[in-house]
């Protein structure tokens, strides 16, 4: 895992929204694996493919794979596990003593290139992510296969869409929960594409692909990591303060 450092970013485009405070966290280097998941499917039959409740996952969950407890190829063990649910991919990560990373901490993550912490103004970054958009199976890439950011972390882009905590929260703030008045055409495709922005239709499009799916859904090309808190540390009565 990687520490990421405490910090304020402005979500989604510009000056129309409200800046959002990021506590101190660490989150996964790598997106979780197809045989790190066959490792813990091994030791949770609950959540094998011919054993998961329909409520928890529909019948795509880990199509891709041969059986129960085989992947289809070799090829499939160091690429992202798609066709995973929500309810998978928060068991899987509390079982390691982590948890999904918020949406603003997976952005806050995702706003950073190989040198800055936050690349969204520039247009090579944008133009990446709007490229791998068109790309219709990178999730057959191994993972590691794209750049490593400012903080540690790769294949926030390029790879898989990914599982966020709170996917399904369409609003970006605070002050927009209360805005009575915000439009719900904002998080929707026809909304991206009127914008002219290439930072701000990048944004639109991961905000109207989260708002359109439900927590059982399983996708080819999505898959997760998790994040995990950074404890307090304690102080020894001893030491002067």
């Amino acid at each position: 895992m990687e520490k990421i450092e405490a910090g304020v970013y402005i979500p989604l485009y510009g000056t129309d929204s409200a800046a959002v405070s990021v506590d101190a966290f660490k989150i996964d280097k790598f997106p979780v694996t197809n045989r790190e998941f066959l490792a813990f499917v091994k030791e949770n039959p609950e959540w094998r493919k011919s054993n998961v409740k329909a409520l928890f996952a529909e019948k795509r969950y880990l199509s891709h794979w041969k059986n129960d407890l085989e992947l289809s190829s070799p090829e499939l063990a160091n690429t992202p596990v798609t066709n995973i649910s929500w309810f998978a991919a928060r068991k899987y990560c509390a079982c390691q003593g982590k948890r999904l990373p918020t949406l603003d901490e997976w952005e806050y993550v995702a706003m950073a290139d190989k040198s800055s912490p936050d690349a969204r103004e520039k247009d090579g970054y944008n133009e990446f992510i709007l490229g791998w958009y068109e790309k219709p199976k990178s999730f057959k890439d191994q993972v590691g296969s794209t750049y490593k950011n400012y903080w540690g972390v790769y294949d926030m882009h390029g790879l898989v869409w990914e599982w966020t905590k709170d996917f399904n929260s369409v609003i970006i703030s605070g002050e927009t929960r209360r805005d009575e008045n915000n439009s719900s055409n904002l998080f929707c495709g026809s909304a991206a594409i009127g914008s002219s922005d290439l930072m701000n239709y990048a944004a639109f499009m991961r905000y109207a692909f989260r708002s359109s799916v439900k927590a059982n859904y399983t996708i080819k090309n999505l898959g997760f990591r998790c994040a995990q808190d950074i404890k307090p540390q304690k102080i020894n009565a001893n030491e002067t303060l």
